[in-house]
């Protein structure tokens, strides 16, 4: 599902695949709000503006699928900065 998102933005699927490998090692910062049991994830932008577009989208989704940190339970929330 994620690389469908992806692909709406980029030219094929290897473009995607490739994007989604340079966002596992790209720079983040995480920031804990423990009053609102959230865990803020700022994905640092990519190379190009289509790129940011892409990975934007797929943050968002994310976001709206509300995953929860396995340890702590926190919502976690994906933004691009």
């Amino acid at each position: 599902m994620q690389l469908a998102i992806l692909c709406r933005y980029l030219k094929n699927e290897d473009e995607a695949r490739a994007l989604v490998r340079e966002l596992l090692v790209s720079s983040a910062d995480i920031e804990p709000d423990n009053s609102a049991e959230a865990l803020s994830i700022h994905i640092h932008r990519m190379v190009s503006p289509v790129h940011d577009k892409a990975i934007a989208a797929l943050l968002g989704e994310l976001t709206e699928q509300e995953f929860c940190h396995p340890e702590t339970g926190a919502k976690m929330i994906f933004a691009l900065v």
